[in-house]
């Protein structure tokens, strides 16, 4: 027991480092993993441009960019949590053309063309009506800034007692797909990053979920809302009134 027990703190001293705070996490892994997507790209198609989280941005000639995040939950990585992925996505001037998330945990593959559908594997993903805000399970993430994730947890106050349950699995890439596939029947999160949400976020549009972005909600960071309608405008309508609630501007 005390060997599991210690195993996140041995993959924290075999090569886990912090990027932006010193609960976020960057890992060997993380790095291997996208210099492989990265070689792959330009050896498939040399002349599009790559943004990765770990290696930033490369400029390209197509107009066409691949989003990439190799690690999306870094530290559930690090510490044997099971909810962690690899997320790339095509973009254009339009936004995403194509996304894959893949959950090596449980083996699993989404993807979404535009206008041609989400899938899981080979089964095309299409949501039905959701359920009423108070039925609603409805995932979030937190930041890793201390002011952005006091900002995030204030709204928990209102937002908790309102649905089912929230869920924080700590990979958006995941809780966007499990949006598309009603493990989740919506998502919210505040501050991410391109590489976090363009293959997930097409993956839950194409099966027929909506998404707003709330710029009033956490000062300085826009906040995604994800859920097939009409769900989206409540949880949208409720997350404002949190904030109000929050900061005593109701």
């Amino acid at each position: 027991m005390e060997a599991v027990t210690d195993l996140g703190r041995e993959r924290l001293r075999a090569g886990a480092d912090t990027k932006s705070s010193r609960t976020d996490l960057a890992t060997e892994a993380d790095r291997r993993s996208e210099r492989f997507v990265r070689a792959e790209i330009a050896r498939a198609r040399p002349e599009d441009g790559v943004l990765g989280e770990e290696g930033g941005a490369s400029a390209g000639r197509s107009g066409l960019t691949w989003v990439v995040d190799p690690l999306d939950g870094t530290t559930n990585f690090v510490y044997g949590f099971p909810s962690w992925s690899v997320s790339i996505a095509l973009v254009g001037e339009t936004g995403a053309l194509v996304g894959a998330v893949r959950d090596p945990e449980r083996r699993e593959t989404f993807s979404a063309r535009r206008g041609a559908g989400a899938f899981l594997g080979d089964e095309r993903l299409r949501l039905g009506r959701p359920p009423p805000l108070a039925e609603a399970l409805v995932g979030t993430g937190f930041g890793y800034a201390p002011e952005l994730r006091r900002a995030q947890a204030r709204l928990l106050g209102t937002l908790l007692p309102a649905v089912r349950d929230i869920r924080r699995a700590g990979s958006a890439a995941l809780d966007l797909c499990a949006v598309a596939c009603g493990r989740l029947d919506g998502f919210y999160e505040a501050g991410l990053n391109p590489w976090d949400s363009a293959a997930g976020g097409l993956i839950a549009a194409e099966a027929g979920a909506g998404s707003l972005v709330l710029d009033d909600l956490v000062p300085g960071r826009p906040t995604l809302v994800t859920a097939a309608a009409p769900l989206l405008d409540e949880l949208a309508a409720l997350l404002r009134r949190a904030s109000s609630e929050a900061t005593g501007t109701r």
